[in-house]
């Protein structure tokens, strides 16, 4: 699938649908409309029209484009999958393609830009780590179990605010659960780095890898190193999505055996689990999410950006995984979000939730002042039954933190 734009999309007659500007379509998103016609053709087995609009599309499509020829391009991947039973080898053979491609110094200049440009990352470490502070001051011997994919960006600032603490410098130690294959390669190049830090902030410290995991289910108190003279926070961020559904539960109690001070959750928002048996609502959750993402990359980057299109290569996966695998992929590499009312109504039998402090949530608001317009923080209504905090971009929620304790 070349993708080479070589009609406008404009150009209904070879098609034999309506133009994208016509009044079904008024805002001229020509991608979402082709996309949803060729899943509906899909579910309802129409070959003739599902070939058509494969066809049409890979016309259209281009990694290159602009945001419908992206959208475009990367669902026509899944689309094609899907139609063939092809899924599980093409998500292979991207898994692979990117552990190829990654080293630590690439990765590392992608996620500092993506912060430079945009708080979709920051923001939950901003509020998870206000959060793990107050909840470990005064303690000696800390203990944070950090299980997600961030390559420890996270740590340095609460290094720095560890080293400047008015009492005694506690002693810290890092265990850090890998969540994909993908990041395995690197983190030897990341131990060094985080064990000199600490030794710049004055701060004593412990520093653990646990990779190899099959999946987060495995984890146990045993495997983590937990002793009991210490003060233990969970930091999830983008972790409980990779944990298989039916397994979601048990693992929360996983984390309230080790008896934490606190947890900390941060999750992208869209439900990609309670419609994974509904191929179009599955199809169209996912749609509008990578919609908002691809939107909010095009308002940050600048259009010949090269960390730009890593990262919209990087959305290929997750889209291929929830649309064309059907589940069927090795255990830990699930892609199935949940909103937040969702992940809370579970969290709720393992924990009892706790609001963020007026300091953090003024950390987090001076935090997104760095940033272009259109970021917001939406903060629980009082008295309301939504929990946790909200970063949206352009009016819709992105990203969802929270705060747990047993």
């Amino acid at each position: 699938m070349q993708g080479i734009n070589r009609r406008h999309p404009q150009d209904s007659s070879i098609t034999g649908l309506p133009s994208p500007d016509s009044g079904e379509n008024s805002d001229g998103k020509w991608a979402s409309r082709l996309l949803r016609e060729c899943a509906t053709a899909m579910s309802e087995k129409d070959s003739s029209k599902i070939h058509h609009l494969l066809w049409m599309l890979n016309e259209l499509a281009s990694p290159y484009g602009d945001c419908d020829q992206k959208l475009a391009f990367y669902f026509l991947q899944a689309l094609f999958c899907k139609a063939t039973d092809s899924g599980q080898r093409c998500y292979k053979t991207l898994i692979s393609v990117a552990q190829k491609s990654h080293s630590f110094d690439s990765i590392r200049k992608l996620i500092l830009k993506f912060q430079e440009v945009s708080p979709w990352t920051t923001f939950g470490h901003v509020a998870s780590n206000g959060a793990i502070l107050e909840a470990l001051e005064g303690e000696k011997k800390l203990h944070i179990i950090d299980i997600s994919n961030t390559l420890c960006t996270q740590w340095p600032t609460l290094l720095e605010a560890l080293a400047t603490r008015n009492d005694e410098t506690p002693h810290l130690k890092l265990t850090v659960v890998v969540t994909t294959s993908i990041v395995e390669s690197v983190m030897n190049e990341i131990t060094p780095r985080m064990e000199k830090f600490a030794r710049l902030m004055g701060v004593p410290f412990e520093f653990r890898v646990m990779s190899g995991l099959n999946f987060l289910g495995e984890l146990t108190k045993d495997s983590l190193g937990v002793q009991e003279d210490e003060a233990i926070a969970v930091n999830c961020i983008g972790a409980f999505r990779r944990v298989d559904v039916e397994e979601r539960r048990a693992f929360f109690q996983m984390i309230q055996s080790l008896r934490p001070k606190v947890v900390t959750v941060v999750e992208e928002e869209a439900d990609l689990s309670s419609s994974r048996n509904d191929f179009i609502k599955c199809f169209d959750e996912c749609l509008r999410f990578y919609t908002i993402y691809f939107d909010m990359l095009e308002q940050s980057f600048a259009p010949t950006s090269n960390e730009r299109l890593m990262l919209e290569r990087e959305c290929s996966r997750s889209i291929v995984s929830v649309l064309a695998c059907d589940d069927e992929i090795d255990h830990g590499d699930s892609e199935r979000r949940e909103r937040g009312n969702q992940w809370s109504d579970k969290l709720r039998e393992a924990f009892i939730p706790v609001g963020y402090s007026d300091d953090v949530v003024d950390d987090i608001k001076a935090l997104l002042k760095r940033y272009r317009t259109g970021w917001s923080l939406v903060l629980p209504a009082a008295g309301g039954d939504d929990l946790g905090i909200n970063l949206t971009w352009k009016e819709e929620p992105v990203v969802w933190a929270s705060v747990w304790k047993p």
